[in-house]
Parts: C-alpha cells; sequence; structure tokens
C-alpha cells in the first residue's frame, strides 16, 4: 500500500528549476521603498560618507606623492585613478549590504519574507525583488557619489552617463552574488566570512588602488576574472573619456557572475523555505 501511495504522490520541483517570475515582485520592492524613505537621508550620508573619506584621504593625500599613473598607455591623475575604481567599489558594498544584512533581517529575523508569501506572491518574486532593491540602493549611492566628483571637478567626460549604466549593472551582479550568502547565513556573524575572505581581497586585487599589472603573473591571471576588476576595466576608460577596450569580454564575465549567481541564490532560498 505505502508503495502505491509512494508512486501516485507526484515528485518535488528541483530547487534548479527556471525562475518563475511575474510582475508581483514589484509590490515587494515598492514596500521596502516606502520604509526606507523614512531613512533616505540618514542611509546616504551612510553610504557616501565612506568612500568620500576613502577618495580625499587617498586620491588627494597620496595622490600629491604618486602623482600620475599609467593607464593604458596614458597619464592620468591618481585622484582620477582612485575615483574610478573606488566607485565600482561602492557600488559592490552598497548593493552587498543590503543584499546581506538588510534581506536577512526581513528573511529571518522580522518574518517579512513569510509575512508577503501569505500574499499571492511567489518566494522566486520575492527574491527577485530583493536582488533589484539592493542594486536600486547601489545605483543611488553612486549617484550621489558622481555628483560629489563632478562638484571636485575629477571628471567631466559625457561618457560618466555611459559609466552610471555600467554601475547599475555592477549593483545587480553583486546583489545576487549576496544572495547567496544570504540564503547560507544562519546568522549576522556569517557575513564576516564573505567580507573577508571574498570582498576585502577583491577590492585590493581589482585595480582600484593600483594598476593590475604591478601584480604578480599568477595572481594577476586570476584578478582579472574577478567580478570587481572587469567592472573596474569598464569604468575606468569612461571616467577618461575614453570607450573601454575588449568591453564585450568584460561585459560578459560580469553577466556569467549574475546569471549564475541568481540561479544559484534562487536555489538555495528555494531549499531553505523548502519550496
Amino acid at each position: 500500500m505505502s508503495a502505491l501511495i509512494n508512486e501516485a504522490s507526484p515528485a518535488a520541483p528541483s530547487v534548479w528549476r527556471p525562475p518563475e517570475l511575474s510582475m508581483r515582485w514589484w509590490p515587494v520592492f515598492l514596500r521596502n521603498l516606502l520604509v526606507w524613505r523614512k531613512l533616505a537621508i540618514p542611509s546616504l550620508i551612510g553610504n557616501i560618507a565612506e568612500p568620500l573619506i576613502w577618495l580625499i584621504a587617498f586620491g588627494y593625500g597620496m595622490g600629491a606623492l604618486v602623482g600620475k599613473v599609467d593607464v593604458g598607455g596614458t597619464s592620468v591623475p591618481y585622484i582620477l585613478f582612485l575615483a574610478s575604481g573606488s566607485i565600482c567599489m561602492s557600488s559592490m558594498n552598497a548593493a552587498s549590504f543590503e543584499a546581506l544584512y538588510s534581506a536577512f533581517s526581513r528573511m529571518h529575523v522580522q518574518k517579512t519574507w513569510d509575512g508577503i508569501m501569505n500574499a499571492p506572491v511567489g518566494l522566486d518574486d520575492v527574491v527577485m525583488a530583493e536582488m533589484l532593491w539592493a542594486a536600486f540602493k547601489a545605483i543611488f549611492t553612486t549617484t550621489a557619489i558622481l555628483f560629489v566628483m563632478l562638484g571636485l571637478g575629477i571628471s567631466h567626460s559625457p561618457k560618466l552617463l555611459v559609466a552610471w549604466l555600467v554601475l547599475a549593472g555592477v549593483g545587480i551582479t553583486f546583489s545576487c552574488i549576496a544572495l547567496i550568502f544570504n540564503a547560507l547565513a544562519k546568522g549576522y556573524d556569517f557575513f564576516t566570512y564573505y567580507f573577508t575572505l571574498f570582498m576585502t581581497p577583491m577590492m585590493f586585487l581589482s585595480g582600484v588602488f593600483f594598476p593590475l599589472e604591478q601584480l604578480p603573473g599568477v595572481v594577476h591571471t586570476i584578478a582579472n576574472w574577478l567580478p570587481l576588476a572587469n567592472a573596474v576595466a569598464l569604468v575606468r576608460p569612461l571616467f577618461m573619456d575614453q570607450w573601454p577596450a575588449d568591453w564585450w569580454r568584460h561585459a560578459l564575465v560580469l553577466l556569467g557572475y549574475t546569471v549564475v549567481a541568481y540561479w544559484v541564490a534562487l536555489a538555495l532560498t528555494r531549499r531553505r523555505f523548502g519550496a
């Protein structure tokens, strides 16, 4: 009898099935926006204060010692070199913090996701909304930093508009990666591994503070495949009023990270919720 029941019961759907999406992610995104709107000013100050401190301290302080840096045969002021890399780092940090700490609070601590899924909204829609919301926070932060850089006269290239679009994509990439760790986390302490073992080394190996050519051969080869390094390779030439070389390769690397990371994050989140 039990064998017949087992044969009749349908198999559980795979957590690796394709995303089941609809426009129902929009109300979840809007809910996050309405909650965040009350804290928009403190959030903006907190998100741009650290990158601006880095920019002023290293850009003007160390820049006075370094002078200019050679980038692809072009000599540029160090502050422009640093600004074009640090804004990519800011997009990474803003997206990662939102997709880790804030998303984990809504998912695990506050049980907001459970409440949302009592409405006709699926888990896939919630994950999509969280990914896009983290990317929105990243582009909101980088937009504010871009205006400050324009005010400081670091770059006035019209290609900064293209850089703004690239930074939006960078936010999406890193929000997808961070959601993997959000799905695995049992507590906030787990995120220390992500920041210590992944983000911090990548920050120093992606050409933010010094050219990648300064790295040893093997490390240089590995660094060329890091998502932040490819983001910097796309954004820095745009700050210099140039089009990036091999832009398609860097874009494909970021797209690959985005697609794979989103799929893995969605699968792990489904497994966590038994969906």
